[in-house]
């Protein structure tokens, strides 16, 4: 288990189980996205085969990777899950090469509701996370970009983590990055890494991406994967691309550029513990004062 912040001992003399020195190799895919999602859907089967083959143990996709990122797109592309074509297609993908695959995100009809979700397929092809965006990407940032998921999107309301060969992985989409209080739940909760499918924008892309991704890392103490489609500059949103692996100690360990890509890297576990050993805040915390506690 991670140590947390109520464990008693110094977390250089906690027990470290098997897995933090084998490490995971993730792989994250920088997916060119069109209007054609049977298109979108294809490619990113492709994408999930093909990182297999350099060894890959975890596939992750970008947010709205069988659609365009849009309001006016959401209803159109929108599919139930998991019994959607393109749930259908990475439980088959996933079983097919042996992985697991986190979903990135798809526009998610629920009755008369629609979220921002993120599917996560075990090496079986089973369904076994499933995460709805919780913050909505509501700004405004004059003579810049204006944009309101919630006009048509509603915020989903649980943390969301899972299992992948030993490893405890957190999910957060894109706008939930700014907001460190669910990274820190999902940390205490034992996460090593946290996946963020997200595509900000050509304003708050060169600004915030990377900034962010170093933050949560570095004040969570893990790894942090930031997965971003390619950039498309006749899309009517572009996004920023330059995918992004952050190790704990906030040093961006990969990054891609703007065309599609896939980044594959073996992410460390043993770093865990030599971070939180050496700068142990994780027993620091003056929880008696202040603490950031679930609700739900």
């Amino acid at each position: 288990m991670a140590v947390t912040a109520t464990d008693a001992i110094h977390p250089r003399f906690v027990k470290k189980p098997l897995f933090y020195s084998m490490g995971l190799k993730i792989a994250l895919v920088q997916l060119s996205v069109g209007k054609d999602k049977s298109k979108n859907v294809a490619q990113a089967v492709k994408k999930i085969h093909q990182a297999k083959e350099k060894g890959a143990q975890l596939v992750a996709l970008p947010e709205c990777f069988n659609s365009p990122y849009g309001t006016k797109y959401f209803n159109e592309y929108a599919e139930e899950v998991p019994l959607g074509e393109t749930s259908r297609a990475l439980s088959q993908a996933a079983a097919e090469a042996g992985v697991c695959v986190v979903g990135g995100t798809v526009p998610e009809r629920c009755g008369d509701k629609l979220y921002n979700t993120c599917t996560v397929w075990d090496i079986n092809g089973k369904l076994v996370a499933k995460y709805r965006k919780m913050h909505l990407f509501d700004i405004d940032i004059p003579n810049k970009i204006t944009f309101k998921e919630s006009e048509v999107l509603k915020p989903g309301n649980e943390i969301t983590t899972f299992e992948c060969n030993g490893v405890k992985i957190g999910l957060g989409i894109c706008y939930d990055l700014r907001f460190q209080e669910i990274a820190h739940l999902m940390a205490n909760e034992g996460c090593g890494l946290l996946i963020y499918p997200g595509a900000f924008n050509m304003t708050t892309g060169p600004k915030h991406w990377e900034l962010l991704g170093r933050a949560r890392a570095t004040d969570q103490q893990l790894w942090v994967a930031l997965v971003s489609p390619a950039r498309d500059a006749n899309a009517d949103y572009v996004a920023w691309g330059h995918t992004t692996l952050v190790d704990p100690w906030g040093a961006v360990v990969a990054k891609l550029d703007e065309k599609e890509d896939t980044l594959v890297h073996t992410v460390d576990l043993s770093m865990l513990e030599d971070v939180r050993s050496s700068i142990p805040i994780r027993v620091q915390r003056r929880t008696d004062i202040y603490d950031t506690v679930r609700k739900s």
